[in-house]
């Protein structure tokens, strides 16, 4: 029950309850069959969750980066994402999913490393990037070498990013940037950014078009200010970045991208990650809870064995497994070529939603102990309402699933 002495004096028998060891959950064995690469994949996720142990409670609660444990993440194949590309290690879109579930279950700020290192910045220089960019960039990114960004939302434009005000123009042999970008993972942090512009060229045929940009976070004119007073993800920076006339030659424009449906093809796979995400979370809690309930004493008997506690613990079993039935499902129709994005736009939002309502039921069965760092549930439930929010709100969600199931569209 507990790993360190109990007080000798009356009133405390137990000083540190055992909850956040891996109980492997899964009532519907949704994943007994895992075998084979995809197994290995899941595995060496655990090998990196359980070397890195509770040092990310200390880096959460410092907001400290722990940017040296990318590198380690790169070695252990966790960036390859799904991504079909002959230069990355293989990855089904189940592996991946199993990779972001127990990264996330062990610390929400390394699951979204994953995300942002692999589903945002490896993705789209997989995808739209040119020969050139590839080779000097791709390897790096993949072994984490390389710091990598995913610059598209702004200060002024989140959920309606379509209407980004950063400007791209041709100056010469050069483009020129110029605006801002806000919630950068990673965009301070010394590494390359994949910065998203509306190109502004008068006559030419591209003007008024979206395009993505590499820039090096070294170049004049950019400067990246990691965003203080975060009460979530707080051990991955987030950057205010300020694009004050970037000059860069005119090959740094990814030939791929040539409008927004690029940017967005990249957000509807990442969009498939945040739900897997959510049952990391979500497992996470659940577990806590659990074994909290097995080894908390009260009114003389262990709170697993009240009646209200069985069906709490039901409650978010229910949420649980429901969440694992739609990120299996999720993963067979990506492999199969099947998936639409307001599939991954319907798990996302269910996923997000359920991960809020079990860590809640789950800090609340803790008690006062639920809200202690050492215990887990705080922490996963703060980092909830951020996966909640990126890659696209629940409303967002709602009105992309709404257009699809009516017909109508009600965006402004």
């Amino acid at each position: 029950m507990s790993d360190a002495a109990a007080s000798s004096l009356p009133g405390e028998t137990v000083s540190h309850y055992d909850v956040l060891g891996r109980r492997g959950t899964d009532y519907y064995a949704v994943f007994a069959d895992v075998e084979g690469a995809d197994l290995d994949a899941w595995k060496r996720a655990q090998t990196f969750i359980d070397e890195v142990g509770t040092r990310m409670q200390a880096a959460w609660d410092a907001a400290d980066y722990p940017v040296d444990l990318v590198p380690r993440m790169g070695e252990l194949e966790l960036f390859a994402d799904g991504i079909d590309d002959p230069e990355l290690p293989v990855s089904s879109p189940l592996a991946a999913g199993l990779i972001n579930m127990e990264v996330s279950r062990g610390d929400g700020s390394l699951g979204t490393i994953v995300a942002v290192q692999g589903g945002l910045a490896l993705r789209t220089l997989a995808l739209f990037g040119s020969a050139a960019q590839r080779d000097r960039w791709l390897q790096p990114l993949s072994r984490g070498a390389v710091l990598g960004a995913f610059a598209l939302t702004e200060p002024d434009h989140g959920s309606d990013s379509v209407s980004l005000d950063t400007v791209a123009r041709r100056d010469g042999d050069e483009w020129v940037l110029r605006g801002t970008k806000k919630w950068i993972g990673s965009g301070a942090s010394g590494g390359i950014t994949f910065v998203w512009a509306r190109v502004d060229d008068e006559g030419a045929p591209e003007h008024g078009a979206v395009r993505c940009f590499l820039v090096e976070q070294s170049t004049p004119g950019y400067t990246g200010t990691v965003i203080p007073g975060k009460v979530s993800l707080r051990a991955i920076h987030q950057a205010h970045i300020a694009l004050d006339d970037v000059r860069l030659p005119l090959d740094a424009v990814l030939p791929g991208s040539r409008s927004f449906k690029d940017a967005s093809t990249v957000l509807y796979a990442t969009r498939s990650g945040v739900a897997w995400s959510a049952l990391g979370h979500a497992t996470a809690c659940y577990e806590a809870a659990l074994s909290y309930a097995t080894q908390r004493v009260q009114f003389g008997k262990p709170l697993a064995k009240f009646q209200l506690i069985q069906e709490r613990l039901t409650q978010m079993l229910a949420d649980l497994t429901a969440m694992q039935l739609y990120c299996r499902r999720l993963a067979d129709l990506e492999a199969s070529g099947g998936l639409r994005p307001t599939q991954a736009s319907l798990a996302k939002y269910h996923n997000t939603r359920a991960a809020r309502r079990v860590a809640a039921t789950a800090r609340d069965l803790l008690g006062g102990n639920g809200i202690l760092l050492e215990n887990g549930v705080m922490q996963h439930m703060a980092d909830i309402e951020a996966i909640h929010t990126y890659e696209g709100t629940e409303s967002v969600q709602a009105l992309l699933l709404g257009r699809d199931i009516t017909g109508m569209s009600a965006f402004a």
